[in-house]
């Protein structure tokens, strides 16, 4: 691996820690010796990439720090490739045609030698066949970033609508539709609804009276303790 390439992919293994990383962590990930990593630190330092530690502690990269756009490798750009197509071909209708932008803005700006992989990609999606919604999960996927309630009529398991005020959490996308996972107030508890089952939703005015992160930690937590006691996650409600 040259050099130029050995520190960018540096760079990307601390973008993407939680935590300190240690040399020896990098050097077994780019199958290089620690001193080599050592030497490769002080490069990026020097060229004012701001990362914190030292040897025997760790290294973290400082936040707000960005890289030149598009220096993509062949398996990143596949990789992004597939996901486009994958969300053109099963996402509601602005998020499809956001892919599709996507894929036409990418085909303009990367490298010749790179653009085969968009013209031509080295993979492909099935097909599937819409699955009709009556809403559009533009406005769900809306809500969770705005952190409002949501008010949906709900059709459950034996055809019964029922009106439910939810704090949405995340929208979940699969082969076949999308599902919703969300705090029900009907319910006191956390549930998942099919988006193919909304009759109606609309955002509320009101915001959910708690933090995001913490609602998504509580969220995962409950499924942690799902699964540790081997029963299935919270229902799909009805």
């Amino acid at each position: 691996m040259r050099k130029a390439e050995r520190l960018f992919e540096i760079v990307q293994l601390l973008r993407r820690a939680r935590e300190p990383i240690s040399a020896q962590h990098v050097a077994d990930e780019l199958g290089s010796s620690k001193r080599s990593v050592y030497r490769d630190i002080a490069a990026l330092k020097a060229q004012d990439v701001p990362i914190r530690g030292e040897a025997g502690i760790g290294y973290v990269l400082g936040k707000g720090f960005d890289m030149p756009p598009l220096m993509l490798t062949s398996d990143e750009l596949d990789a992004a490739v597939l996901g486009a197509h994958w969300v053109a071909s099963r996402g509601e209708p602005d998020l499809a045609k956001a892919a599709l932008n996507f894929l036409a803005k990418i085909e303009v700006i990367v490298p010749e030698r790179l653009r085969g992989h968009v013209l031509e990609p080295a993979t492909s999606i099935a097909p599937v066949v819409p699955t009709p919604e009556a809403v559009n999960s533009s406005l769900l996927r809306n809500a969770i970033r705005t952190h409002r309630k949501i008010t949906l009529v709900y059709e459950g398991g034996s055809e019964a609508h029922t009106e439910r005020v939810v704090w949405p959490i995340l929208l979940g996308y699969r082969d076949a539709g999308r599902i919703l996972a969300a705090w029900c107030e009907l319910r006191s508890g956390f549930r998942y609804f099919r988006t193919d089952r909304m009759i109606t939703a609309n955002i509320l005015e009101q915001r959910i009276p708690e933090n995001a992160l913490a609602l998504r930690a509580r969220w995962r937590s409950a499924m942690d303790q799902e699964r540790a006691s081997y029963a299935k996650p919270p229902h799909e409600d009805g």
